[in-house]
């Protein structure tokens, strides 16, 4: 098969056409693949997700795959596939929850953040493949958290260098600390999520983080900060490193750096997960959005469960 690369957007990102996954993946592709996928963090493969076993055959170029923690969404018959949908009116049958955002109520919205960071080990990226779109709504954003490094004022940078976040899960976005939009309201928590919030002290105690590490491949520095599931700054806590911490995500945060991707069904997008940011935009309370994701798993070896940190 023959691969052709096109720019997503200024800032992040290629859309892949040609691929074929009815066919065997080559090692020749497969190396090119993974090749953009380092140099671009995000790829979009057009229209080429058409099942749940090409969703799987693409997902696996990209390393073995885990289940995800949150066992509450996994889909039946397809265990390394977790659900992610908004379904109106049946909330058990939704795997996100309803939330009100800047007065509107949106179905599946999520906050900006990196997948997994309330755990010790995050997982390397996932693959998230469209299977019922709203009929308005559903974008879901990007941000190259090596960009928003290299953004960063130089004191700042000097500043963050040696510094650790501590993260904990929040099934509840409402009682985030950072990052989240000013009165944000649940209407309605998905079974799941409140599911979730029972196993909190017991499998999702709090972790660390590094707020700066350097891409392996590629010895680029990254703004390692997830604003959804942060506590504070380990070195710094209280309001001297909350306050450090808001001014960070500000930064981060600047949606003219960030790609949203309009889905077309049967969509595949893969992030790194180690170098990008996403979110939900969500979709109106009536609208049913149906997603299916893999995780690609991983290690990059430097996060800690918070009693076992030595810093």
């Amino acid at each position: 098969m023959t691969l052709e690369f096109t720019p997503l957007s200024a800032h992040v990102g290629l859309a892949v056409h040609g691929i074929d996954l009815d066919s065997p993946i080559s090692s020749d592709v497969g190396e090119r693949l993974q090749a953009a996928f380092i140099q671009a963090g995000i790829l979009v493969f057009p229209e080429a997700g058409t099942s749940p076993e090409a969703h799987l055959t693409l997902s696996r170029c990209f390393g073995e795959l885990q289940r995800h923690p949150a066992k509450e969404n996994w889909v039946a018959g397809y265990p390394e596939l977790v659900d992610i949908s908004y379904r109106p009116g049946s909330e058990s049958e939704s795997s996100v929850a309803l939330y009100e955002v800047d007065g509107e109520r949106r179905g599946g919205w999520l906050p900006w953040h990196a997948d997994l960071m309330f755990m010790d080990k995050i997982n390397r990226g996932g693959i998230l493949r469209a299977i019922t779109l709203p009929r308005a709504g559903g974008r879901t954003g990007f941000i190259d958290r090596i960009a928003a490094y290299d953004r960063l004022p130089d004191p700042l940078k000097r500043q963050i260098e040696e510094l650790h976040v501590v993260y904990q899960l929040r099934p509840d976005f409402t009682f985030e600390k950072f990052g989240k939009p000013p009165n944000l309201k649940l209407v309605a928590n998905s079974p799941s999520m409140a599911s979730l919030a029972t196993r909190i002290e017991r499998d999702f105690r709090p972790v660390l983080h590094p707020m700066v590490f350097r891409q392996a491949e590629t010895g680029r520095k990254v703004l390692n900060v997830s604003p959804t599931s942060a506590l504070g700054i380990h070195e710094m806590p209280g309001e001297e490193g909350d306050a450090l911490l808001t001014e960070i995500v500000s930064c981060m945060l600047d949606p003219s750096d960030a790609y949203f991707h309009e889905w077309r069904k049967n969509d595949l997008v893969l992030w790194d997960n180690w170098r990008t940011l996403h979110c939900a935009e969500g979709v109106p309370e009536d609208c049913t959005r149906e997603m299916q994701r893999t995780t690609i798993t991983g290690d990059y070896a430097l996060g800690r469960k918070l009693n076992e940190a030595r810093i």
